[in-house]
């Protein structure tokens, strides 16, 4: 117990001594004290030294490579997000070490498309470059270890590419994964008259519709694209002949399933597809993309007329994966073997000539030698002349993944004997000596040739004349290859144009109007409206630089003087000085 105090306190006062420091005392003496500096670790002192402030950034000005795996459709997403950049002042560039900023497209469809994706976002890491991902890898899995700190863009978000890459120049972390819908109803995704650079000026890439109806055990990505979502077919058929007054002469229809179109919305491909073929110019093609069995067997007749119509390709991409109904079980393909030769066998009937190219997948889990035989029959009987194999892949979160899994030495040796039997023979050597009108639209790999197509979709290739660039000719064919014909134009042949319309120069943006077109490329900036879906994801573009996004949001397109502008950074730079000095 402590002392008893020897006096009584009368007052609460009382209790400082004569020896305290007084009121005045303890004021002055804080002459003596000094603020204690917390010390920086050296590696942000030198990051922030390194990386100006953001709001001392002006985007639009930046250069961005843009690299894309994958399918057609996911090659079409890269077109649209090079377009919206480029309209909106930012420079597309071919080479990686000169850009500011890596925008990398992926494909989740296989594991070599994901291991180079993983690898490029190293390598542009190491190489301190500001980095975007897309694509199907981000969407279906955007918490792995490698994505974090990324900027991502979902596959139904590509309208918003400019907010995205405007941010991660700043140095901030922005992603969007959201749906699009109307009124609760998901919709195919961004909009289809979005601004464009076509890889290629004289070939249109349309997406139909997004994701599928079916759920194949080995398909990483269903986990993407989702469920079946169609676009209507008036805006199809707008993007279509807008395309050609931009000098396209040929047109891809892609997506998930081609087959399944229009289920969901009360349509079906059969009526898209008249509607499309009214408004192809003469001289110019169609290419319908790849279709499942299930979908496709319901529309055989109507199907097979139209790929007789002299403006599309006879050609159809139809993936079989396996000669065997018990791995197709396993796979939960939702159909026979029998029905894919129901199809098969139909169309070559009645559309005589057609190609038909299939897939194959070697050593699904479960797969016994007798399954693949099966298979290297399927094979032998229709000697496909385009056939892509390939060896099975385990992609995380698919059912497929969780199955024993046949021996990495097996899967690798039944895709090197079934590739032995597709190189064992020629299909196009009956066709030397043929006269063929094909349409040349790009160069080869080696720069040697043109490369054209015969109505059949078989590759020709014909003499480097500029003058037949988007031009459909006559040519003789005089040597057949495994993957190619050759042709010689024939003298007296007359070269048909596609259309009137000079095409767009490579890298020209698509779709700009002309008031969109005369809007200076590195003065006011659009700002971009959120999505419908999306309403608590407010625009993210600096709002001292804003304008409208002329593809996100309707009304007048509002432009600032440059007077204004400048009178606006003025009173910046005044209100930052003022604080400095208080």
């Amino acid at each position: 117990m402590p002392a008893a105090c020897d006096s009584v306190l009368e007052d609460i006062e009382d209790i400082v001594s004569a020896e305290d420091p007084k009121p005045h005392e303890r004021q002055f003496g804080r002459n003596n004290v000094f603020p204690k500096v917390r010390k920086r670790s050296s590696q942000k002192t030198a990051q922030a030294e390194d990386d100006p402030p953001s709001d001392s950034i002006i985007p639009g000005v930046q250069k961005i490579w843009i690299r894309t795996w994958g399918c057609s459709h996911n090659n079409s997403d890269g077109e649209y997000m090079a377009g919206q950049l480029a309209a909106y002042g930012y420079k597309i560039t071919e080479d990686p070490a000169e850009a500011d900023l890596w925008l990398l497209n992926s494909c989740t469809v296989k594991n070599p498309a994901e291991d180079h994706f993983r690898n490029s976002i190293r390598k542009a890491q190491e190489g301190k470059k500001k980095v975007v991902v897309a694509g199907c890898v981000p969407q279906a899995q955007p918490r792995q270890d490698y994505l974090k700190g990324l900027s991502i863009i979902g596959v139904q978000q590509i309208d918003r590419v400019v907010e995205v890459v405007e941010e991660t120049i700043k140095g901030h972390s922005v992603r969007f994964l959201g749906q699009k819908k109307d009124h609760g109803k998901r919709l195919g995704g961004a909009r289809l008259d979005l601004p464009k650079i076509r890889k290629n000026p004289l070939i249109e890439i349309i997406s139909i519709n997004t994701g599928c109806l079916n759920a194949c055990t080995y398909c990483k990505t269903k986990h993407a694209r989702g469920d079946l979502a169609s676009y209507p077919i008036e805006e199809l058929v707008d993007r279509a002949r807008q395309s050609f007054q931009e000098g396209v002469c040929e047109i891809w229809l892609t997506s998930e399933d081609t087959g399944a179109y229009g289920r969901d919305i009360g349509t079906d491909l059969p009526t898209l597809l008249w509607r499309l073929v009214e408004v192809i110019p003469e001289g110019a093609m169609l290419r319908l993309g790849m279709t499942n069995p299930p979908y496709i067997l319901e529309h055989l007749e109507e199907m097979a007329r139209i790929l007789n119509h002299p403006r599309v390709y006879a050609f159809l991409h139809i993936p079989v994966q396996s000669g065997s109904d018990s791995v197709l079980m396993d796979m939960k393909r939702e159909y026979c073997v029998a029905d894919f030769k129901q199809v098969v066998d139909f169309l070559k009937e009645k559309v005589p000539g057609i190609t038909i190219a299939t897939d194959i997948i070697c050593g699904f889990p479960g797969e016994t030698e007798e399954d693949f035989q099966e298979t290297v029959k399927l094979v032998e009987q229709y000697r496909f002349p385009s056939l892509f194999i390939n060896q099975f892949y385990p992609r995380p979160g698919t059912p497929a993944a969780k199955l024993p899994q046949v021996p990495p030495a097996m899967k690798k040796q039944r895709t090197k004997d079934l590739s032995q039997l597709f190189h064992s023979y020629n299909p196009y050597d009956h066709k030397v000596g043929e006269r063929q009108r094909v349409l040349v639209t790009e160069e080869s790999f080696d720069s040697n040739y043109y490369v054209a197509h015969n109505p059949f979709y078989e590759q020709v290739l014909v003499p480097k004349d500029p003058l037949l660039m988007g031009k459909m000719v006559e040519v003789s064919i005089y040597e057949a290859g495994k993957h190619f014909l050759k042709g010689q134009p024939v003298s007296e042949g007359r070269a048909h144009p596609a259309s009137i319309t000079r095409p767009l120069a490579k890298g020209e943006v698509s779709g700009l109007t002309e008031e969109f077109r005369r809007a200076p490329r590195n003065g006011p900036r659009w700002r971009a409206l959120p999505s419908a879906e999306s309403p608590e994801q407010p625009p993210l573009l600096s709002p001292c630089l804003a304008l409208q996004l002329p593809w996100q949001g309707g009304g007048a397109l509002k432009v600032l003087s440059a007077s204004l502008a400048l009178l606006a950074l003025l009173v910046m730079f005044y209100c930052t000085g003022m604080k400095t000095e208080l």
